[in-house]
């Protein structure tokens, strides 16, 4: 059996354990990662396009934003992320599912794109300083074929993201 996701740290990726990725030292501010409008700059897969909907601000576990977006399976799409868990400038995460959930039947048949998600959770590390982790994990997927696609995000991307966070943040 393989990994349920990503657990990044200095060192190497893990399974079995929390799923996530650890720098620390990243500048990320919260509000960065609670605005939709962000997630364009902060997205290291480069997979999201823009925002199609939501608040401007993201403030609470089920607040909703959908967004545009674009690879090469599926070409242009959307999904409706629906947030997960929220502490103000502490926790954020979102779970990701097509929108409309069956809109893509031409192009993946009766496949259920849910179960995964994305959290970044914030830490102080000393003087202006946030240990971030981001967790991407698809434990939650439960149909067999949208299972084997997994990873849909690299390490490389979640790597990417947080850099990227940091420069969003500025």
């Amino acid at each position: 059996m393989g990994c349920d996701g990503w657990r990044r740290s200095n060192v190497r990726p893990a399974c079995g354990q929390p799923n996530g990725r650890r720098q620390p030292g990243a500048a990320v501010r919260a509000a960065s990662l609670a605005t939709p409008s962000k997630h364009t700059e902060i997205d290291g897969s480069t997979t999201v396009h823009d925002v199609a909907s939501g608040p401007a601000t993201l403030s609470a576990v089920g607040d909703e934003f959908i967004v545009n977006m674009r690879n090469d399976i599926l070409g242009e799409y959307q999904m409706k992320n629906t947030v997960t868990v929220f502490e103000q400038n502490k926790t954020i995460g979102w779970a990701p599912e097509l929108y409309p959930i069956d809109g893509y039947r031409d192009k993946i048949g009766d496949m259920q794109a849910t179960g995964h998600s994305y959290t970044w959770i914030l830490e102080p590390a000393g003087e202006g300083r946030t240990k971030v982790t981001q967790v991407y994990d698809w434990s939650g997927v439960n149909d067999p074929n949208f299972r084997g696609i997994f990873p849909l995000v690299s390490e490389e991307h979640l790597d990417a993201s947080i850099d990227r966070a940091a420069q969003a943040s500025k």
